[in-house]
């Protein structure tokens, strides 16, 4: 399994911007998908974007132009870029490692601790 690491979580007004970071331990990153996923108070863990080996993506169609995964192979390292922020946007965000390309969290065996995202309206 590999160990996962977010930060860049904070308060943002509506309308601006943040990028989360999620530092991946283990020489085997690149073969993972890499997942975001987040999860208000009293609701589900929903997917929110991924980044398959290849790098293709996906995204959940809440934020569809809006935000924006990526990843650094050489720095073990995957983004979330996050832009045009609204209050639903609020909640803990999780990045996720996963041998399939899937949205379901079920198939994500590793997680990291997750970083808060507050956007104030």
């Amino acid at each position: 399994q590999v160990q996962l690491v977010e930060s860049g979580g904070g308060l943002v007004q509506a309308g601006g911007s943040l990028r989360l970071s999620c530092a991946a331990s283990g020489r085997t990153f690149s073969g993972y998908t890499m997942g975001w996923f987040r999860q208000a108070p009293g609701k589900e863990r929903d997917f929110v974007g991924l980044i398959d080996r290849g790098s293709g993506t996906a995204y959940a169609d809440s934020v569809k132009g809006r935000f924006t995964v990526s990843r650094d192979n050489a720095e073990n390292t995957v983004y979330l870029q996050m832009n045009s922020l609204k209050a639903e946007d609020t909640a803990v965000y999780y990045c996720a490692a996963s041998i399939y390309v899937s949205a379901a969290p079920t198939d994500f065996k590793s997680w990291g601790q997750g970083t808060q995202v507050t956007v104030s309206s």
